[in-house]
């Protein structure tokens, strides 16, 4: 097929068209590289600087490249920045991804897989969590999400749009070759943070709250490898031909994983010790967050190929020894 992958320059929609060129598809990336990085898209791979406002544009790419499917990860997703400038969020990922879907309907392409979030479910009551729990959101970038959700569940009953929304737990880890990988600006995520206070570009990394019910008193989260996340995106394609197809997915290895076990992990597989500092809890952070997956599992024999966080972490420390100023400008 020809898949359009909106943010396709960023971290997971970068290693996604890596896997859609694995399995024979034929990618066409369109990112307007305020998060992304054009050296992550590979060089055949046609690529469009675009504006999802600009649906003019948007269309144009849609009927040039005769799209049949996209794949939409081009959100803002940083938990904090959401609270404190909400306005940003509802454009870019509200309104932003209807101007997408207005196009798409408009230029008859009317498959699209979704990249949403646990966040959705905001802080549940019980784990692990499956599709079927209550989504109450805590926080504006949450809500985005699942307003989307909740749009697209309108426009496939109005106008037979196809969707898939995949919930993730914690994307992590990199491309098995090292060539790509996990570089945000400001860097938010655990393990590239960890392994810059390993290598020593950070002092130290902050542990909020050691004394949550788990076994060593720090949260657990659910890693997931981005290259298993790419996957299941792709297995979802053929159960979109029917119009009007409304499905969503958690994505996760349902293996919660605490922060220290993370800091343990990088210290084993890097050989060098992490610095780090305690403190109180953060507001919002639940105990837990981990997935229940078997509906990915058996609708679309989707199976996580890295279940624990040593392997995931070992492809994290290949990209940023081998790239350790990150991605070069192209």
């Amino acid at each position: 097929m020809n898949v359009l992958v909106v943010g396709g320059a960023g971290y997971i929609g970068s290693h996604c068209v890596r896997q859609l060129i694995a399995a024979g598809h034929n990618p066409v990336v369109l990112d307007n590289l305020v998060f992304g990085h054009r050296a992550a898209v590979a060089g055949d791979v046609p690529f469009y600087s675009v504006n999802l406002g600009n649906e003019s544009e948007v269309g144009k790419i849609l009927r040039k490249e005769k799209i049949d499917i996209v794949m939409h990860f081009a959100a803002y997703a940083y938990v904090g920045e959401s609270v404190t400038d909400p306005m940003k969020y509802y454009f870019n990922n509200v309104a932003s991804t209807l101007h997408l879907l207005r196009c798409m309907i408009g230029s008859g392409v009317k498959k699209f897989v979704f990249s949403s979030t646990c966040a959705t479910y905001g802080i549940p009551e019980k784990m692990p969590l499956v599709e079927t729990m209550p989504q109450a959101p805590i926080n504006p970038y949450g809500q985005t999400k699942l307003d989307i959700e909740n749009a697209l569940k309108s426009f496939a009953s109005a106008y037979g749009l196809s969707f898939a929304a995949f919930r993730y737990f914690n994307a992590a880890g990199a491309a098995e070759d090292g060539s790509i990988g996990e570089q945000h600006n400001p860097e938010t995520h655990l393990i590239p943070l960890v392994i810059d206070a390993a290598v020593g570009k950070r002092e130290n990394v902050q542990v909020f709250g050691t004394d949550y019910p788990t076994p060593d008193g720090t949260c657990l989260r659910d890693y997931v490898h981005v290259d298993d996340l790419s996957r299941a995106h792709i297995a979802v394609f053929e159960k979109l031909e029917k119009p009007g197809t409304a499905l969503f997915y958690n994505l996760g290895t349902g293996t919660p994983t605490s922060v220290l076990e993370v800091i343990h992990a990088v210290e084993k597989v890097t050989g060098r010790k992490v610095p780090y500092v305690t403190g109180p809890r953060r507001a919002g952070d639940p105990p837990a967050l981990y997935a229940d997956s078997s509906k990915a599992k058996s609708e679309l024999g989707w199976e996580p190929k890295y279940m624990t966080i040593e392997p995931i972490v070992a492809t994290a420390w290949k990209w940023h020894s081998q790239n350790p100023d990150g991605f070069k400008k192209k």
